[in-house]
């Protein structure tokens, strides 16, 4: 198994934990701390060494920072996590604060201390962070203090060890174009730009420009490193060799000069001497990488990541990759969904789903001779009440049966060498009622929208965002997360900048991955969401039209419960789409299934809907 269902949580240490960091405070001269979800790498899914707030608090979801004071201790989430962290630590210690529209550079100036020295460790916060910190506490007198080493660290006794997991190449099969001319394309743009050299330091760019993946992380296949890239074309690569062997070490002395991360500080101040130009990204680096050439004598020119939107910007080889690892992760969840139709409600825990969704995954994987090589996220896995935690994570401690007259939801996603997947269905165990079907349909009639939205060069995500939505306002309800992600070419799950969303104000360009995934969710009752995965393209000319448009063409294809559809709710357009979606499902995925029960199953679930 790639995933564990073991209890990770631990609020039952949080108040002495946050006692034992505010013991620290007056040696170090502070009165409060942050502690943020993020790492060294400033990376939304960190490894165990790096998990410092799950330390503390309890809280494991993936996006968060804790600000603890002498007196107070506050943990911002956004609204995917709202439920998790009430439930995940301990009240009496903790609060919750609102991540999105607080977070902690809004929440000082009305609610911090006059002279509030708040210390945080330089190296988990960017550039633009520590601005928004600054700008916050000058408003209140306070100052922010830059600690030499993290408190939170040397409490932490029985801290696991920084990872060394195994790098591959990522060959050009799967790529689409060279490692070396990657790295050619960044020269160039530096001596355009008239600075020496570049700082890489988001991993996933770094497994991109290098056409490498690793095992740092889970579920997340880079390696944590980073590299300076020069305006002549040279390379270093910060890269522990312990995580490299003789094949990866012969193929990147091709392409660059492969470095103990211990030597990065010395080599970035030598870049730097003498006014050094180097290029950071503040959204990314961490402030101590910017410091660090700042008092070498260099000048720090603040850039976008050059490999950030190139990335996302997927070519077609990545694209062909992607839509062939969909189909393979297709047939999987229709022998799963398949199994699960024959199971009696009340026989399989949500755990046991997951599981076996996991092996159908790594089966259909081994006929295909395309290994599954890791799921993409822990699968959200939840059932009835559950499925309303938008980002639940089924445990030992809180699996129970799928009953019947439940909406099961299973979020779930896998690394192939070829594509990351994401997907989601919920589904209908036995005859539920028509408030859920009724919800269900408002949630479909939103993802169709996406599905089939036409939008002018220059529209951005949070242009579309609300065309997922309109059908949910309308009967009064909404969602609390954005509409679609970006996701990776056999990288992050969650890659920016693309997104749909009411923040993101990136434009969608052709090549762009996303995810389409709107829902609803009812505390206590039940919850809903749809996911496929759709990428950017250039639409087709429509007759009288005079304005260049882009469209979206889908990626995964894997049935949506039919039962559970209203036909009259949706109109004659998105039910024509949904059953040429259903036809389109059959027609790819029929030939990947052998088995003939299997085959019925598919048949049946792609039948066309009628008013």
């Amino acid at each position: 198994m790639f995933q564990s269902f073991e209890v990770t949580s631990t609020p039952q240490f949080g108040r002495d934990r946050v006692s034992g960091l505010r013991e620290s405070f007056d040696a170090l001269g502070i009165d409060a701390f942050l502690v943020p979800r993020a790492d060294e790498f400033n990376g939304e899914y960190v490894p165990k060494c790096a998990e410092r707030l799950a330390w503390i608090s309890g809280f494991t979801g993936s996006a968060g920072i804790a600000l603890i004071a002498r007196t107070q201790a506050i943990v911002f989430v956004d609204g995917r996590y709202v439920t998790q962290l009430a439930e995940q630590v301990d009240g009496s210690v903790f609060t919750g604060g609102d991540l999105v529209n607080e977070p902690p550079h809004l929440w000082i100036p009305k609610n911090g201390k006059e002279g509030m020295r708040l210390g945080i460790d330089p190296w988990l916060h960017s550039g633009s962070e520590v601005r928004k910190l600054q700008q916050a506490l000058s408003e209140i007198g306070g100052s922010l203090v830059f600690l030499p080493h993290n408190p939170l660290d040397r409490l932490w006794s029985d801290r696991p060890a920084e990872p060394l997991g195994a790098v591959a190449i990522q060959n050009i099969a799967q790529a689409g174009v060279l490692a070396k001319d990657k790295i050619a394309t960044v020269a160039t743009d530096l001596a355009k730009k008239k600075v020496a050299a570049v700082l890489i330091a988001d991993p996933s760019s770094i497994a991109w420009i290098f056409n490498i993946r690793g095992a740092d992380v889970l579920h997340t296949p880079h390696p944590l490193a980073r590299a300076i890239i020069h305006a002549d074309g040279k390379a270093e690569l910060f890269l522990d060799k312990r995580k490299t062997g003789i094949e990866q070490e012969a193929y990147l002395a091709q392409i660059s000069t492969q470095l103990p991360p211990s030597s990065l500080d010395e080599r970035l101040a030598a870049v730097s001497k003498d006014g050094g130009r180097v290029m950071i990204d503040p959204e990314i680096a961490s402030y101590a990488l910017a410091e660090i050439i700042r008092k070498a004598g260099g000048e720090v020119v603040e850039g976008a990541d050059p490999a950030k939107l190139p990335r996302a910007i997927k070519n077609d080889v990545e694209i062909n990759g992607s839509a062939a690892a969909h189909l393979q992760d297709g047939a999987a969840m229709v022998e799963f969904l398949y199994w699960l139709s024959t199971q009696k409600p009340g026989g399989v825990t949500e755990i046991q789903a997951a599981e076996k969704l996991e092996a159908v995954r790594a089966s259909v994987g081994q006929s295909m001779q395309n290994p599954l090589k890791d799921v993409s996220f822990d699968t959200i896995s939840g059932a009835g009440e559950h499925a309303a935690i938008m980002h639940y994570r089924v445990t030992v401690d809180t699996d129970r049966p799928i009953q019947a007259g439940e909406l099961f939801l299973i979020d779930s996603g896998a690394q192939y060498i070829n594509g990351t997947t994401d997907i989601t269905r919920t589904v209908g165990i036995g005859a539920v009622t028509e408030e859920h079907k009724r919800f269900f349909t408002l949630v479909l009639k939103g993802m169709i929208q996406i599905s089939t939205a036409r939008f002018p060069k220059g529209t951005r995500g949070c242009d579309l965002d609300p065309l997922a939505r309109i059908a949910l306002w309308r009967a009064g309800a909404d969602f609390g997360h954005g509409t679609g992600h970006g996701v990776g070419s056999y990288l992050s799950v969650h890659e920016g900048p693309q997104r749909i969303s009411k923040l993101s104000t990136q434009e969608l360009l052709p090549g762009m991955i996303l995810s389409n995934e709107p829902g609803y969710y009812r505390p206590g009752s039940f919850g809903i969401r749809i996911e496929n995965l759709i990428y950017v393209r250039e639409a087709e000319e429509v007759e009288g039209g005079d304005t260049p448009m882009r469209s979206f063409e889908t990626l995964t294809f894997c049935p949506i419960d039919r039962t559970i559809v209203i036909p009259e709710l949706l109109t004659h357009d998105e039910l024509h789409w949904f059953n040429d979606y259903h036809a389109r499902t059959r027609e790819a995925l029929m030939p990947l299934i052998h088995d003939k029960d299997v085959q019925a199953w598919l048949e049946n679930a792609t039948l066309p809907l009628e008013y």
